[in-house]
């Protein structure tokens, strides 16, 4: 057995006993739950399965993981005895084959090197000790979310009709990003790209980075023909023609789309270097490329910071909120991304939720770039497939992202509430 400081996780080891010994079952039996605990050390799994409030499926190792899969298991806790180099190699071939499992991997010391290795194989997430138990099923549930199906909807035609001839001046990557889902990215990166476009005279490229369950086409109500999964397909041969051939027109405002795929399935097809290499060709041709990214660490979400010159880390006004951004940032110091090029966004952000402005950029130690304050035009232009800065340009909320787009504009914002058209003069 592996000797773990069980205190690095919890005080409450402190109470086990050292002659402690749980015999191993002749054979696992799956309860059905949809959460399952690998973990070499009875003591560890035991643990780690008492932070669940219902009964979870556990396992030794992968390979007596196995026979659990006959019943509803979608997302595996793997204990701090599978962090070693061996084992990543057999959680990379494990995790690829199955499409369908999430993995969280929880460990007693987490490095960079650790965590690059972890995500690359197909981890979705990493936590370290201390463990709280509150982190854990909220981590759970979030891959969990990600695993679950999604309504597609019919496709259309709208690309662009005439290419745009690369300028030789890269353009600047923008992620948008989250520790919580339903924070509001999506309506975010929507509103941003919006304004971008709407305010350059070079094309501006919204890319939607949520391969699984994507809902910027929906958010913009467009019908795309042709998604991602087009261009990696022709990955050997991709070039900027190529790609704005791919994209959807938003005609409102000029605005590219380079859609997720219609089916989650799809999402497997797609590596993280393939969307680096996307985001690279993309940005010969654009001034900006926004990219909406899911709310979990993966090797797509790894490579897209890694190639962001700006993020936008996308927060609402609550505890849990303000507590996982808190745990965005230690996650994005560790991969070693500067500090000046995070902006903070807090959604919802007004005078009914009672908790301090000034308090939450003290506990974080940055200052928000944007205060997005609740307001019923949010869903209304979400049901319309029309952002706010169109539906409802004189809206504080309009104000809040063109408030966001100035910090990354040359020139002032214009709003779609002037006289002022969009500025497309690359469509000719």
């Amino acid at each position: 057995m592996t000797d773990y400081d069980f205190s690095s996780f919890d005080s409450s080891f402190d109470d086990f006993d050292s002659g402690l010994a749980v015999a191993e079952p002749e054979s696992p039996v799956s309860t059905g739950s949809g959460v399952a605990v690998v973990d070499s050390d009875n003591a560890v799994r035991d643990y780690l399965v008492g932070l669940f409030e219902h009964p979870v499926d556990e396992a030794a190792d992968l390979i007596e993981m196995e026979h659990l899969l006959t019943g509803e298991v979608c997302v595996v806790v793997l204990g701090p005895s599978c962090a070693t180099s061996e084992h990543m190699t057999h959680i990379e071939e494990w995790v690829r084959s199955r499409p369908n499992v999430g993995t969280v991997l929880v460990t007693s010391e987490l490095t960079t090197q650790l965590l690059h290795k972890a995500l690359r194989v197909g981890v979705k997430d990493v936590l370290s000790a201390p463990i709280e138990r509150d982190q854990l099923l909220e981590t759970v549930e979030r891959v969990a979310q990600a695993l679950r199906p999604v309504e597609t909807h019919p496709a259309r035609t709208g690309a662009a009709d005439q290419a745009v001839v690369p300028s030789g001046e890269l353009g600047r990557v923008i992620s948008i990003f989250s520790t919580k889902g339903g924070s509001g990215k999506s309506v975010t990166a929507t509103n941003l790209a919006v304004t971008l476009a709407r305010n350059c005279d070079r094309p501006v490229v919204l890319v939607d980075g949520h391969l699984q369950f994507g809902d910027v086409a929906v958010m913009l109500k467009l019908y795309p023909e042709t998604t991602v999964v087009d261009a990696v397909a022709q990955m050997e041969s991709v070039d900027s023609e190529m790609l704005q051939e791919i994209m959807t027109l938003h005609e409102p405002s000029g605005l590219l789309v380079l859609a997720a795929p219609a089916e989650p399935t799809f999402a497997d097809q797609i590596s993280g270097a393939h969307m680096a290499r996307l985001i690279e060709v993309i940005r010969t041709f654009a001034a900006y490329v926004v990219v909406d990214l899911p709310a979990i660490f993966s090797d797509v979400v790894l490579n897209v910071i890694e190639a962001s010159d700006e993020i936008v880390l996308v927060a609402g006004l609550d505890i849990p909120n303000i507590k996982n951004v808190k745990i965005g940032f230690s996650t994005l110091a560790l991969l070693n991304v500067p500090k000046e090029r995070l902006h903070l966004l807090l959604n919802r952000a007004d005078s009914k939720v009672k908790l301090d402005v000034g308090e939450v950029e003290r506990s974080l130690g940055i200052e928000t770039a944007a205060h997005v304050p609740s307001d019923v035009v949010v869903p209304i232009s979400v049901n319309k497939g029309s952002p706010v800065v169109l539906s409802a340009p004189k809206s504080n909320v309009a104000r809040a992202f063109e408030q966001l787009a100035a910090r990354f504009l040359e020139g002032p914002v214009t709003s779609a509430s002037s006289q002022s058209q969009g500025l497309r003069k690359f469509f000719g």
